[in-house]
């Protein structure tokens, strides 16, 4: 199972313990990449075990489709739309969810994808090559006050205002086709920058956020995974980014808390309706030998919990 798995798995060994596999179990990998996570899976499964795996790129989706393993199903899809594959292949409530979010390493590394500022490349940033808009053209018709709001929002970037108005005064002269246009005006307009960081770093993932709508498909996801758990089902999401981490974290929050009823109400705490899910530890961070082996998983947060109840 290990052929295909073409870039380091971050939080391999942790998340795949985060599920707690039950060797006849359900599990659901939402984001299967080179499918480093799946291929422990399904080591722990047994022949009864099943491993569902979903990915809207279809470089990935190639990748799954090429193992042989009975237990195993790949699907083209994005994690939002996991309800509806989960009727489709009539499995019901599940054992575990892994969602490993942003973007991957063989998307980041093949200059023809647009999502790396490092390469000469198309504009093209979207996880979906199949579909959709490419960011090269989202940029030739956004508003300036859209464009401003998602590179402010998305990217935390101070210059946004700058940025958007200097893309907008760009594209009425020629269109901003390819990574290199993109990185030389942002280069231009933002004269400051952290130590070691390119100066588009944040206006790249910004705009590779909003087209790829990954923070909307997060806060979609979350309570399908909720609703698709069995009682004791694992949920494990690793993100890289902090609004994605913050979205996990107080949705995570909010269903263990379960349900909150005014002040001063005559109710025993015996009877307050508890919450659907338990948080297993805390928050996760990758070790230093990982870090060392792997820098780019220097901002993974991997965040666990599980089903308390099914109504």
């Amino acid at each position: 199972m290990s052929e295909g798995v073409a870039h380091t798995t971050v939080l391999l060994n942790e998340a795949v313990e985060a599920l707690a596999i039950k060797p006849d179990g359900i599990y659901v990998d939402g984001t299967f990449g080179r499918g480093g996570h799946s291929a422990m899976i399904l080591e722990r499964l047994g022949s009864n075990g099943k491993l569902i795996a979903l990915d809207k790129d279809p470089e990935a989706v190639a990748v799954g489709r090429e193992w042989r393993d009975a237990r195993f199903s790949m699907m083209h899809r994005s994690y939002a739309q996991m309800a509806e594959v989960l009727r489709e292949q009539d499995a019901g409530q599940v054992d575990g969810i892994l969602l490993d979010l942003g973007v991957s390493s063989p998307q980041l590394d093949e200059a023809e994808r647009g999502f790396s500022f490092r390469f000469e490349a198309p504009l093209d940033m979207r996880m979906d090559t199949s579909s959709g808009m490419t960011a090269a053209q989202w940029l030739a018709t956004v508003d300036e006050g859209l464009l401003a709001e998602v590179i402010r929002d998305y990217g935390e970037e101070r210059f946004a205002k700058q940025i958007a108005r200097a893309i907008v005064a760009a594209r009425a002269i020629e269109p901003i086709q390819t990574t290199r246009q993109l990185v030389e005006l942002v280069g231009k307009t933002v004269r400051t920058r952290e130590a070691g960081q390119n100066p588009a770093t944040r206006t790249f993932q910004a705009i590779r956020i909003y087209i790829n709508h990954e923070l909307e498909e997060l806060a979609r996801v979350l309570p399908e995974c909720v609703t698709h758990l069995k009682s004791g089902g694992r949920l494990v999401v690793i993100s890289f980014h902090s609004l994605e981490d913050r979205i996990v974290k107080h949705y995570m929050r909010e269903m263990a808390e379960g349900d909150k009823l005014p002040r001063n109400v005559p109710i025993r705490a015996s009877e307050v309706p508890p919450g659907k899910l338990n948080l297993i530890g805390k928050a996760v961070r990758v070790s230093a030998a990982e870090l060392q082996a792997n820098p780019r998983a220097r901002s993974a947060v991997m965040r666990v919990a599980e089903r308390s109840d099914v109504a």
